[in-house]
Parts: structure tokens; C-alpha cells; sequence
């Protein structure tokens, strides 16, 4: 038998794990499951977009051989406008790596820096791409809380109480997922103060800066501190609905002469690879200058902002359920009332879901969630569906409790 390295035993995708899989073996058999665990827009009808689509025809040809290792030229000069206008200063393209998805961004930032025993501070609940990797890295991941009560943002208290002499960088994931928080200017300085005053690097996962309702403003992590280092993801997969084509990238801001090293591991890592998808690439200019895809499914009207405001009317009327809005995103991160349901595990409630009503959610320990109290809502299908779909999950829970 061969067996699975040690290193595996942490890392866990509840997105896509035990619960997806049952779900695949039910469709086989015939039974219609909604797929609420997985943030992939095209599954729910969301189309491409015209920038897109004209970006890609005609042009496939510039494609086919290998490109710069860090990315196409026009493409990264795109992304360096992009982040400068949102105030991110001193950076030029030779700044920015292209890499398939925010995924793979992850993973070149990370094994260069750490070392086994590191520390990495990284939000609770977390999407897990970020503790994961940093478990790969043969690194800690240590869990500063972020405060339901105060609108999901960090817990600076905690963050600081967190703090050893192995720690060396912290992750921030604004606007948030698992919980749609967006998190204001005022946060994200305090954050930035803990960083300065304990000399860490700061990750500052951005994907779904565009995708923000109700009349507020994303701030770049970076744009608050030209004195940091600070490591900037973003990628095409959510503002322009482009899951597949695996496009995402990091920018390195602040104090150049602190990175030399840094860059030279991330260089070998990318340089490994050869170069991320060509094809792919050839569509960032365009994205970077379409503001109107994004806006348009976040604005009172579009897709996201009805899907939301459906799931959260029905919500609103199930006894043992409450929750933070989401700003941003397309995540709910509802809490049980766990004396009501009796609930002990969070993810039987999710196993008990799917099997009552085809309902495919991911329990709050799937994001690092230490309490079984909460579950991840994708708010991706249309809005009928959604209203559907929460009326039999409250009739589901009209006298349920867990054995």
C-alpha cells in the first residue's frame, strides 16, 4: 500500500470534498442537487463577456508558443495600470507574475518565504487555499479571529495576541469569503500598524475587489502602505467570470531592497513552470478596462445583487437562523442557532441538508471555522432558484434537530 506523506494530513478541501462527491454519485443516480459550495459563476448561466470574447478572436495565434515567464508584457503593463490607479505606488510591470489562477499565485508566494516552523497569520474562517499552503510549506497556519459581531472584520486584539517570534507575514482576504465582509480603510490601518510594528509581510488577497454593492469602495491593502511589503493577489475568474481560464496574479509593493532575495525564489518557481496559460493572457488588457461586467451583476438590477437581496428575504424568515449581509462578493456566511437544532456537528447538518433537500453547502469548519455553527452560502444561482431553494432549507429546518 502506498501510503500519503505526512505533509497531507492537515490539508483538507471541504469546497470539494466528502459532501461534493456524494453529490456527483447522487446526480449519477438521477437526483437533482444544487450546487451551492463552489464559487463558479458559468455552472449558473453567467456568459462571457463581449470584451472578452473580441479580446480572444482573432488573436489565438499570439498564444501558442511559451511567453515571459512573469507574464506577457502588455499584459502585465494592463495589471500595473490597474493597481497604480488604485493608488498601489512605485510599482512597474517587472513588479507583477501571471500565474494560473490566484491558486498557483498562492503557492510562488509563499514557499519562497517560509520555512518549517514559520508562522503565518491567516484569518478565521479562511478560504483555504491560504492554510493550506502554508501547511504544504511545512508552516503554521495561525488563526486570528475575525468578529461576526462587528461586521466579520479582524479582530485586532486578537491578531496581536497571536504573535510570536516565528511569525513572519499575515494574511488578509478583502472582500472577504467566506463572509462577503469588506473591510473599511480604518481596519485595514490598524492591521498595517501590526505589521509595522512587527516587520511582517502582508498578503493581501484581493479577488473580488470589483465586486462590490451598495454604493461603497474597495481600498487597496497596498495603497495605505508604500513602507510595507505588501504582496497584492487578484485574477479574472470572478469579476469577468472566468473560472476556467485560470488567470491571476500577485504585485510586490513597497521597499524594493527588502525583496531581492524574496523575488529570486519566486522567479525560480516561476521559471519551473515555464510560463502560466498564453491564451488566457491575451484578455487581461481588456478585463483591466471593462468595469462594467463587474458593476453591472453588483448594482441594484444585476444578477449578484438580486441573487442576494432573494436569498437574504427568505433568511430573514427562518426561526434559528441569522447573518451578516455580505458587502461584497457572493458569499453568505449564516449562523445556526445551535441550542435550537441541537447541533454538535456542522457538518452532519450539511450531510442531513443535502440528503433531505439535494442541497449542497459547505459547514464553517470547512473555511477553519472553529465552532459548528455556521455554513457558507454561494448565492450564484438565479434568483428564483435561490428563493426556492431557501424555503425548503427553512421547512427543513422547521423542527429539525440533529440526533
Amino acid at each position: 500500500m502506498i501510503q500519503r506523506s505526512d505533509r497531507m494530513e492537515q490539508v483538507h478541501s471541504d469546497i470539494r470534498g466528502e459532501l461534493f462527491r456524494r453529490s456527483l454519485k447522487m446526480q449519477q443516480e438521477g437526483i437533482n442537487v444544487l450546487k451551492l459550495n463552489t464559487g463558479n459563476p458559468a455552472t449558473f448561466g453567467f456568459t462571457m463577456a463581449d470584451s472578452i470574447r473580441n479580446a480572444l478572436e482573432g488573436n489565438e495565434h499570439k498564444a501558442v508558443g511559451y511567453c515571459d515567464f512573469q507574464g506577457m508584457p502588455a499584459a502585465r503593463r494592463a495589471i500595473c495600470d490597474y493597481h497604480t490607479g488604485k493608488g498601489i505606488q512605485g510599482i512597474t510591470p517587472d513588479d507583477i507574475f501571471i500565474g494560473n489562477g490566484v491558486s498557483e499565485v498562492v503557492n510562488f508566494a509563499l514557499m519562497p518565504l517560509l520555512n518549517p516552523g514559520d508562522e503565518v497569520l491567516v484569518p478565521t474562517p479562511v478560504y483555504t487555499l491560504w492554510s493550506n499552503t502554508i501547511l504544504l510549506a511545512s508552516a503554521k497556519p495561525v488563526y486570528y479571529r475575525c468578529d461576526e459581531a462587528s461586521e466579520w472584520n479582524p479582530d485586532i486584539a486578537d491578531i496581536k495576541a497571536k504573535i510570536t517570534s516565528k511569525t513572519k507575514a499575515i494574511v488578509i482576504i478583502n472582500p472577504n469569503n467566506p463572509t462577503g465582509a469588506l473591510y473599511p480603510e480604518e481596519v485595514l490601518n490598524q492591521i498595517l500598524d501590526v505589521a509595522r510594528e512587527h516587520n511582517l509581510i502582508v498578503f493581501s488577497d484581493e479577488i473580488y475587489d470589483r465586486m462590490v454593492m451598495d454604493d461603497r469602495k474597495h481600498v487597496s491593502t497596498a495603497s495605505l502602505a508604500p513602507d510595507l511589503v505588501v504582496i497584492t493577489m487578484n485574477g479574472l475568474s470572478k469579476s469577468h467570470v472566468l473560472c476556467g481560464f485560470r488567470v491571476g496574479w500577485m504585485v510586490i509593493s513597497g521597499p524594493r531592497e527588502k525583496t531581492t532575495e524574496y523575488r529570486q525564489g519566486i522567479v525560480q518557481l516561476t521559471s519551473l513552470r515555464l510560463c502560466s496559460n498564453a491564451l488566457a493572457q491575451l484578455v487581461i488588457p481588456a478585463a483591466m478596462e471593462d468595469n462594467e461586467t463587474p458593476f453591472s451583476m453588483c448594482r441594484p438590477g444585476g444578477r449578484v445583487y438580486e441573487q442576494r437581496k432573494a436569498t437574504c428575504d427568505v433568511l430573514d424568515q427562518i426561526d434559528g437562523i441569522s447573518y451578516v449581509k455580505n458587502k461584497a462578493a457572493f458569499y453568505l456566511f449564516p449562523k445556526l442557532d445551535v441550542k435550537k437544532f441541537n447541533i454538535t456537528s456542522d457538518k452532519q447538518f450539511a450531510s442531513d441538508l443535502l440528503d433531505a433537500c439535494h442541497i449542497l453547502i459547505v459547514p464553517g469548519s470547512g473555511f477553519d471555522w472553529p465552532e459548528h455553527d455556521h455554513f457558507r452560502i454561494v448565492m450564484l444561482p438565479k434568483p428564483e432558484e435561490l428563493t426556492e431553494a431557501m424555503t425548503r432549507m427553512g421547512n427543513f429546518l422547521d423542527g429539525y434537530r440533529q440526533k
